[in-house]
């Protein structure tokens, strides 16, 4: 990274990177999630989104009257996340990245299936009930597995279980009857993949539209996340190069370079190279 003051990190991000290297269950979804939204949202007070979320769970909790049954939790988490609170899937504006902040998510009670699938997470980690979520292309969804059942739950849909045929309309509708459902999209993924996956969400927003200093920011915290994931380093150099830091921008790519060294694009990313290096001697 750039050793200038202003591209220094700032302490939430460092407290980022200290939480999420940890084992992956002890990494606090929340916290972490709030933790991304703080560089966007400075004055954003943590604890405060993370007592709001206790709160929720204890609302639940007491809706469920003490009940362990998986379909009565289900039923206690839906009338009080949607009914009661009212919060609901963002399709009008899907892409505003707001809908990827959990703190905005928790103050409009809107969002994208990513964010209300936390939500409905931290809800159900609160009150012992063991969900997990799940990485169906385009759409997140949460997941019960018990010992004879397994329930299915969309937070984007409301809470709505689903059966098989709804895993099809889900994709034909995001993918236009091109991707057929198979069991294996209905995988539980952890922590650090949620968190991979809000963060690749606002990557996309920024990138397309051109806030490449934005983008920027979120690809560290995809780094930190998953370091030697080469595709990230990539981007982080093509998107250092936009912004004009050039040594930055070289560092990355020959480093992808190393990571990958036949990739299918690393032909495109060895001319990206030695244009760099002539605008580095023409700087100087």
């Amino acid at each position: 990274m750039s050793k200038h003051a202003e591209d220094m990190p700032p302490p939430c991000r460092l407290a980022f990177a200290q939480l999420v290297q940890g084992p992956e269950v002890a990494i606090d979804l929340a916290q972490a999630a709030l933790l991304i939204a703080k560089e966007e949202y400075p004055d954003l007070d943590v604890a405060v989104y993370l007592a709001r979320l206790d709160a929720m769970g204890e609302e639940v909790q007491r809706l469920a009257d003490g009940s362990l049954d998986p379909h009565r939790l289900i039923a206690a988490l839906n009338e009080h996340l949607f009914q009661r609170l009212g919060f609901r899937g963002n399709p009008e504006n899907y892409y505003d990245p707001k809908n990827s902040f959990l703190n905005e998510v928790l103050d409009r009670r809107i969002g994208i299936p990513i964010t209300l699938s936390a939500v409905y997470l931290e809800a159900a980690r609160r009150i012992g009930f063991p969900l997990h979520g799940v990485g169906m292309p385009g759409h997140f969804l949460v997941k019960y597995e018990g010992r004879d059942e397994e329930i299915v739950v969309d937070p984007f849909g409301g809470g709505r279980i689903l059966s098989n045929p709804d895993y099809q309309r889900i994709l034909d509708r995001i993918y236009g009857g091109k991707l057929c459902f198979e069991r294996g999209m209905l995988a539980t993924v952890g922590t650090r993949q949620i968190l991979a996956r809000m963060l690749t969400n606002l990557k996309m927003i920024y990138f397309n539209n051109q806030e490449y200093a934005k983008a920027l920011s979120i690809v560290e915290r995809l780094v930190i996340l998953q370091p030697q994931t080469a595709s990230e380093i990539r981007d982080r150099g093509l998107l250092s190069c936009q912004l004009k830091r050039y040594a930055d921008a070289s560092a990355d790519l020959e480093r992808y370079l190393r990571l990958v060294p036949e990739a299918e694009d690393s032909g495109v990313i060895r001319e990206h190279l030695r244009s760099l290096r002539q605008r580095v001697v023409a700087l100087n």
